[in-house]
Order: C-alpha cells, then sequence, then structure tokens
C-alpha cells in the first residue's frame, strides 16, 4: 500500500513542477538556514571533556577588593585569574586531588639542524597535575612527575605537530630540544589535541583558537628561565618593579588556575579553604574587604566567561524562525494544493476510500517534498558551512562542519517539519464531502 501511496504522490507532484519546486525549494532554504547556524552553535556550546567536566572547578578569590568593581559590566564577581603570589600559595596548600596554576608562553624552539630557521611556538607553563587533570592524550611517553615540578627540571611535553616537524613523527621520548637557547628533555609527545572551547585557559583564549598549544614545560622552570608571560595581563595598579620579575610581585592577574574535585563534599571543603584563605590575607593586611570567592565548575565557569557567543544564540533563534516562516509557507501551498483535488478526493471517498487512507495518501506526498527539500538542504548546508567565516570569527567559523549527525538531523528535520507542516492541509482534504463533490461535477 506504500507504494501505491508514494506511486500517487509522484504522479501528483510531476503534474505541478513548478508548484512542487517552489514547495522543495522552501524546505530547502529554511532547513539550510537553520542547520548551518545550529552546527555554529553546537561547536562553540559543546562540552569540551564530558566525561570529566563536573569534576572540573575553576577558583576565584577577591584580588583587587573595591578598586576591581564599579567597571561597565560589572557584577560584582572577584578577578578571572590570580597573581603570581596567590596562585604559588594555593599551589603549595595543594587542597585539590589535582591542581594546576598556569601561563602562556611562547618561546622559539631551535631545531637540530643549523640549516633551520627557530620556530615559535605557543604554549603553556604547568605543574605536573595538569595532565591527568586534562585527560590530555599521549602519543609517547607522559607527563613529568612530582620531583621534576620540585627540582624545576628542564623537562617538556611536546604537541604531535612539533613532534612531527622536529622529529618526523617518531618516538621522540628522551630527545632532547633547545629552548630558548637551554636544553629540555622531551618526556612525552601529546596525540592530537586542540579542545574546543580550551576549556583549561578560557581567561587568555576567549575559549577558542585556531592553534593548539605545541609546548608544555614546568611552571617554576618557567619562571626561573624569565619566561615571560604572552596572555592577558591586568592590573589594578601599576607594579612597583618593571619586567617579568616586577610581574611576579605586583597584584595584576597573569595566571590561570585549575582543580579537580571529585565529589560535592570535596568542592565544599575547597570552597571553605579558598575563604578560610581569603580571611588570613585579610588578617595579615593584604586584603582590606571581606572574602568574596567563587568555585565554578566548567559548565558554570564557561556561562560565567560568556564562552558561547551571543550572536550565535541570536542567529540560531533567527534561524529557527526562518524556518518556522518556510513551512507556514510551505503548508499554505499544500493547503491550495490538495483542495484543488478535491474532485479526486470526492470520488476516492465516495467508492469506499476511508479518511486513514486520504490522510496516508497525502502525508507521504507531504514527506516526499520534505525528502526532496532535504536533499537540497543539505547541498545549501554544505555551501553555508564553507562561506560561514564571512560572518563569524575565523576561530569559531573553522569549527563548524558537517559531519554525518549533522547530515541525518538535516533530512530528519526536513521530511518532519513538513509533515507536520502538512498535518492541517491533509485534514482540510480528508474533510472534503464526496457527494458535494460529485453533485458539483
Amino acid at each position: 500500500m506504500l507504494g501505491y501511496y508514494i506511486d500517487l504522490a509522484v504522479r501528483s507532484l510531476k503534474r505541478s513542477p513548478g508548484l512542487t519546486l517552489l514547495m522543495i525549494l522552501t524546505v530547502g532554504f529554511g532547513v539550510a538556514a537553520s542547520m548551518v547556524t545550529y552546527s555554529v552553535f553546537r561547536a562553540v556550546s559543546g562540552d569540551p571533556i564530558p566525561w570529566k567536566s563536573a569534576q572540573l572547578y575553576v577558583p576565584q578569590i577577591e584580588l583587587w577588593g573595591p578598586k576591581g568593581h564599579g567597571g561597565p559590566g560589572d557584577n560584582g564577581d572577584p578577578e578571572d585569574a590570580f597573581d603570581y603570589i596567590d596562585a604559588t600559595a594555593l599551589m603549595r596548600d595543594h587542597r585539590a586531588k589535582y591542581q594546576s596554576a598556569m601561563y602562556m608562553i611562547t618561546p622559539s624552539v631551535v631545531p637540530a639542524d643549523a640549516g633551520q630557521h627557530p620556530i615559535n611556538v605557543e604554549g603553556h607553563a604547568v605543574f605536573n597535575e595538569f595532565f591527568p587533570m586534562t585527560d590530555a592524550p599521549f602519543e609517547y611517553g607522559s607527563g613529568w612527575g612530582a620531583a621534576d615540578d620540585q627540582e624545576r627540571a628542564a623537562v617538556a611535553v611536546i604537541s604531535d605537530k612539533l613532534n612531527r616537524r622536529l622529529f618526523g613523527g617518531a618516538n621522540s621520548v628522551g630527545k632532547v630540544i633547545d629552548i630558548d637557547g637551554k636544553d629540555y628533555r622531551i618526556v612525552g609527545v601529546l596525540n592530537k589535541w586542540s579542545p574546543q572551547p580550551r576549556f583549561y585557559d578560557v581567561v587568555n583564549t576567549g575559549g577558542f583558537t585556531t592553534n593548539a598549544d605545541d609546548l608544555f614545560i614546568p611552571f617554576m622552570r618557567a619562571i626561573d628561565m624569565d619566561m615571560a608571560n604572552d596572555g592577558n595581563t591586568n592590573c589594578a595598579e601599576t607594579p612597583a618593579q618593571s619586567g617579568f620579575k616586577g610581574l611576579q610581585q605586583s597584584s595584576c592577574i597573569w595566571i590561570s588556575y585549575m582543580v579537580q574535585l571529585d565529589s560535592a563534599a570535596d568542592a565544599a571543603a575547597f570552597k571553605q579553604y579558598l575563604d578560610g584563605y581569603a580571611r588570613e590575607q585579610q588578617h595579615a593586611g593584604r586584603f582590606s574587604w571581606a572574602p568574596n570567592n567563587r568555585l565554578r565548575n566548567l559548565h558554570q565557569w564557561l556561562d560565567a566567561e560568556h564562552v558561547v557567543p551571543s550572536d550565535t544564540e541570536v542567529s540560531l533563534l533567527v534561524a529557527i524562525g526562518l524556518l518556522l516562516v518556510c513551512l507556514v509557507n510551505t503548508a499554505g501551498l499544500l493547503l491550495a494544493k490538495f483542495l484543488r483535488r478535491s474532485g479526486e478526493i470526492g470520488v476516492r471517498r465516495a467508492i469506499g476510500a476511508p479518511r486513514a487512507a486520504i490522510y496516508a495518501q497525502f502525508m507521504v506526498e507531504a514527506a516526499i517534498v520534505g525528502l526532496s527539500g532535504g536533499v537540497l538542504g543539505l547541498l545549501l548546508t554544505g555551501i553555508g558551512i564553507r562561506g560561514v567565516g564571512w560572518v563569524l570569527p575565523k576561530d569559531i567559523a573553522n569549527l563548524a562542519h558537517l559531519d554525518v549527525q549533522l547530515l541525518l538531523l538535516t533530512l530528519v528535520v526536513a521530511v518532519v517539519s513538513t509533515m507536520l507542516a502538512g498535518i492541517y492541509p491533509t485534514f482540510r482534504a480528508s474533510r472534503v464531502q464526496p457527494a458535494w463533490q460529485l453533485k458539483s461535477n
């Protein structure tokens, strides 16, 4: 019976090719617009580490007091990064399962081949617990140990990209690389890893970047080597001394911080510790204000930092609105098409066809229109994703892609939405009174 309805639908659509093409174009453009914007929204709002995001937290401590508030859009939150004094103090106290202070570095790596130019790389200075905390995947070796942090050892973890460039992709663990004129022993090579959003350092990346970190070295080693911060630096007052040493002794914030807390009880205990630490600094005379701290899990942190751009949310709503308009137009076209066939419907009803058969016939026709519009929508979605960089920042536009999931979703949305649009026209068509139609004809 389904084959019979499909045959009837195809014949009907062929009889009015102009109207059929118009409906397919309407569905195709509406679906494509919604799917392109959805692909961007999906990319920027995804969970970068879903199996662990509930255990990752970002602490915040009020470091500047009233001086840090009062600006445009101020919501009373403490600063979103740490100064050197407080970051290292939290590392010494070590109240979390894993924790790491970190800051951005951009040193030069000098290849062993004298004929090659130095390579400027991006990376982070971190503590050894950064790697198990973020579940960074290793192709060779592993991260360094706690002893390496304490001894400020000259060790490094490099990316697979840098490993291919320097060593042709071979296992380079144990080999030595020259970083800013100093030899470092490679202890690990990361597998391809560039989480989006860049959850471990949202402050410096805004959440999205096209560049993966190529190098990680011990935090205190970077400090000893005067490896300057290449990320954001914000100051409530001018440092007393200039240079990188002066930055370390100032209240300027430039260090990101993340901790892993495996349970709600652990999170509550760590928040209590933060409040206690702030009170200690208040009693010591460093802070003249009451504690104002935050401990946000990863989802809350990404939301607080507005990682999902507001324009992508607005674009998604606009695209959904456009799809609804297209479906309303499609419903109108289907209604006109179905009612124009009242005579055919009357004959079928007169010879015994039940209303359910009329429903099935026209819903199949709507589904074929939806499927055809979905195929067109796939083509337009692919074109739209390639052109999304014209209207959105490159770092965000590069995240949008057409995969199997989006392909299937596009087809499903097209078919289901068109069938929904066809419900009322089909209902009206099924209510045709056969006696009236036969008498009028």
